[in-house]
């Protein structure tokens, strides 16, 4: 049990350093493509507020691991996580090797389903508590807020351009790459509230499964250790995908790049604090830049690379899910 238990917490802290590396160049995109801040610069700023967005997480973690499912106590529990962490990581890689941005929250829970259902089919219990809830806590969420993202990043560039309507464009877009150094911290900071609390709620399912911790107690060493994690997967960087964000997608100015981030983060602050709902980072951001870039010409935005994208997205439940089961099954033998 000791064992599996540490495997656990070494493979939540490898999804949570994949998390940020990958997720650190969605928050950083915009500001390195439009030069409002260089690349070492955006870097440490994001890990700066990704790693305080993590650690004031812990508000939202309370409803994001009560409410979804229960994971069987002892061994099954434990390879259960293992398994849906190692499916979310390999799909995660495969993915920032190829250069497209997917959502962790996607991965994990679809790796979890997965595994949950390998069990099932091996005899052993499964997921407790999977019902209704998880359509409207997680699957809902997930899927409209790239529509909301995109619809509100095309209508923002409107009454942001009537603001500066009479600014010269070389003073706007200085005033907006100014301001976008700002964004871009608020982008990074939503991305630790919303992906720091995923990390945090899977250590607590092992806590539990492994019988050393008790329902509804945080321990202060859980939100540090993601917080860490993440921070460290941040501050290496991922530029495979910050190019295919800034530069194969779509070419934003610094106002439409400001306008993007602005509606990113306040879509994720919703999400965290208002209405303590999981919403994926790169799905947000990747969204509301699109939509931003519409709004500019609509032969500026990739439409090939866009469809790819979502495709990946359509892809990534799937592909995790079959993972996550494929790795219970292999691990099976230790339950």
């Amino acid at each position: 049990m000791p064992f599996l238990l540490g495997a656990v917490l070494v493979a939540a802290a490898v999804f949570a350093f994949l998390n940020g590396f990958r997720d650190a160049s969605t928050a950083v995109a915009l500001s390195v493509r439009t030069r409002a801040l260089t690349p070492t610069v955006a870097v440490l700023l994001a890990g700066l507020f990704n790693c305080v967005g993590a650690v004031l997480s812990v508000y939202a973690v309370a409803v994001f691991a009560g409410h979804l499912f229960t994971v069987p106590a002892g061994r099954t529990g434990l390879i259960m996580l293992l398994a849906g962490l190692s499916g979310a990581c390999l799909w995660g890689l495969y993915q920032w090797w190829r250069g497209y941005p997917s959502s962790s929250t996607h991965a994990l829970i679809s790796g979890l389903v997965g595994a949950s259902l390998g069990s099932a089919a091996l005899g052993h219990p499964p997921l407790q508590g999977i019902n209704g809830t998880l359509l409207t806590l997680v699957v809902l969420p997930l899927l409209l807020s790239p529509v909301i993202a995109f619809v509100l990043g095309f209508a923002a560039v409107h009454p942001t351009s009537w603001a500066f309507r009479n600014t010269t464009p070389g003073r706007a877009f200085r005033r907006t790459r100014q301001i976008q150094s700002v964004a871009g911290a608020t982008v990074a900071f939503g991305h630790g509230l919303q992906d720091g609390q995923r990390t945090t709620a899977v250590v607590l399912f092992a806590l539990l499964a492994a019988g050393v911790g008790a329902e509804g107690n945080i321990p202060l060493w859980v939100p540090a250790f993601t917080a860490v994690a993440l921070t460290a997967g941040t501050l290496a960087g991922g530029w495979r995908i910050s190019y295919t964000l800034g530069h194969r997608l779509v070419r934003l100015d610094p106002m439409r790049g400001f306008v993007a981030e602005i509606v990113a983060a306040v879509l994720l602050f919703v999400g965290a604090i208002g209405l303590a709902l999981p919403l994926s980072t790169t799905h947000t951001v990747t969204a509301a830049i699109a939509g931003a870039g519409r709004n500019q010409r609509f032969s500026v935005a990739n439409g090939r690379i866009l469809g790819r994208i979502v495709w990946m997205w359509v892809a990534t439940p799937f592909a995790c899910a079959f993972l996550g089961a494929l790795f219970f099954l292999a691990l099976s033998p230790l339950a």
